[in-house]
């Protein structure tokens, strides 16, 4: 009759084995650290994706705030305010549906602020009416804000994951512009 040994020294001595034996080391190795590098290269697209279209929104926003401040774009409303940025945002392919604009008069002499929640479209389905856009006449002191929504190219991995989003799972992008128009 072979006596067994007691089952914690049965399981120090298969824990020494599997530490000894060579087999599989670089399997192991790669099973944890490659969705590590995974996570960071799709992180760092993202990021990428999302800086470039925050730099893209700016810009669009500056240069059609240029146009309006020196009276060069016309009599411009918002949907022609909308069109003139989306067709300088380049990367957003849904810019006409996703893009919402806020333009409010500002009273220098009389400070009231802006409020600091800015109004984005929920879906891109839904098109919301024009909360407050007001045409500024000469020398008035004008706040625009554009405020773009869009979905995530890895929702659920890396950044993508850990970024706030809308009850769409759609990220927010803000740009904003104060300027006063020349007078004409």
């Amino acid at each position: 009759m072979t006596r067994r040994l007691p089952l914690r020294l049965r399981l120090a001595s298969c824990l020494r084995r599997f530490r000894r034996r060579e087999e599989g080391v670089a399997s192991v190795e790669f099973v944890v650290v490659f969705p590590l590098l995974m996570m960071i290269l799709f992180s760092s697209v993202e990021l990428g994706v999302i800086t470039l279209r925050q730099v893209m929104l700016d810009r669009a926003v500056d240069l059609t705030v240029r146009d309006i401040r020196l009276g060069t774009g016309g009599n411009m409303q918002h949907d022609t305010i909308r069109d003139a940025i989306c067709a300088r945002t380049g990367l957003v392919t849904t810019c006409t549906q996703s893009l919402r604009l806020e333009m409010v008069q500002l009273d220098p002499f009389n400070w009231a602020g802006v409020d600091t929640t800015p109004d984005c479209i929920e879906s891109v389905e839904e098109v919301n009416p024009v909360t407050t856009f007001i045409n500024g006449d000469s020398n008035d002191l004008m706040f625009l804000r554009a405020c773009m929504s869009f979905s995530p190219l890895f929702p659920y991995w890396g950044l993508g994951d850990k970024l706030q989003k809308d009850g769409d799972g759609r990220i927010r992008l803000y740009a904003a512009s104060a300027f006063v128009q020349e007078p004409k």
